[in-house]
């Protein structure tokens, strides 16, 4: 369940460096007060509750391109779980995408932070070409999009064929990733722990990462590990206080200057919620990145 309350008192950040403007942005409420979408099926990775898929699955024969899906949240269950993009996932139904919606464990959950949250996450994505045919998937037509805490995470996925053998959260033959739009997100974690709110990155920051290596971010944050070797889409809303334009950026930058192909969009006039809200102007501009991506 997603817990409203929960999202607008961790999430809340007052960045300078954002669009004023006179009309609202959303809040977590006008988005959560809907009436939340089901997804076509879930499925069962394990007993654990974290260990399920949401799968929505489009009309038609297939195969069908996949969205990997990864909610945000602060890397907290007690703030956001996967039912958050249920509205998002519904929508690139509607267009004719499968979404492969992973939950994972949060760091505030037994086995969180890392290298638990990470695990979860790679097994959740790799399960896809398992899983996939069955459902009339194309695990070879995949692109990850995420949201916040979750665009860190996708983006952490296209990085993993970099892990070396060494780290705890390397794994084996990690699901391609053909593609990734990162959603507000806070990918680059040294420069979103003092940007976002304290209680969204800072305050978990040494669960999050394995803080007794001498470079704890080397595996963990994607602005580490450029070269990927995967085209990004990084996007922001003007007005977002939790994940401000300088992110998107910051990190675009760090990844063209390391021979990726990643551009960064800003779209005028919205926030955070924005971003995974259908009928924004922002979430229309993503669900015809994420419908080029797959075409490529």
């Amino acid at each position: 369940m997603i817990a409203a309350l929960s999202l607008a008192v961790a999430c809340r950040a007052e960045p300078a460096a954002v669009e004023t403007g006179s009309g609202a942005i959303l809040t977590w409420s006008d988005l959560t007060s809907r009436p939340s979408p089901r997804p076509s099926t879930s499925i069962r990775l394990g007993a654990n509750a974290w260990e399920v898929v949401d799968l929505w699955l489009p009309d038609g024969p297939g195969p069908h391109p996949v969205v990997l899906m990864v909610h945000g949240g602060c890397w907290q269950k007690a703030i956001a779980d996967r039912t958050l993009m249920n509205y998002a996932a519904e929508d690139l139904r509607q267009r004719g995408l499968a979404v492969w919606n992973i939950e994972y464990r949060g760091v505030d959950e037994a086995g969180g932070g890392y290298p638990g949250t990470f695990l979860d996450v790679a097994r959740a994505a790799d399960a896809l070409r398992e899983h996939g045919p069955a459902h009339r998937l194309d695990p070879a037509r995949v692109v990850a999009f995420g949201h916040s805490a979750g665009g860190h995470l996708a983006l952490w996925l296209a990085a993993r064929p970099r892990l070396s053998r060494e780290s705890a959260v390397w794994t084996a033959s990690p699901l391609p990733i053909a593609a990734v739009l990162n959603s507000g997100g806070l990918a680059d974690l040294a420069a979103s722990a003092p940007v976002t709110a304290r209680d969204c990155l800072a305050d978990v920051f040494d669960v999050l990462v394995d803080s007794s290596r001498a470079n704890p971010l080397a595996d963990t944050s994607p602005a580490e590990m450029f070269p990927i070797g995967v085209p990004q889409v990084h996007l922001n809303g003007a007005r977002d206080r939790i994940a401000p334009p300088v992110l998107g950026e910051q990190i675009t930058a760090r990844a063209v200057a390391a021979g990726d192909r990643a551009t960064f969009e800003v779209i005028a006039g919205e926030g955070h919620v924005e971003l995974i809200a259908p009928g924004s102007r922002a979430f229309a501009r993503e669900a015809d990145i994420l419908m080029a991506l797959l075409r490529e």
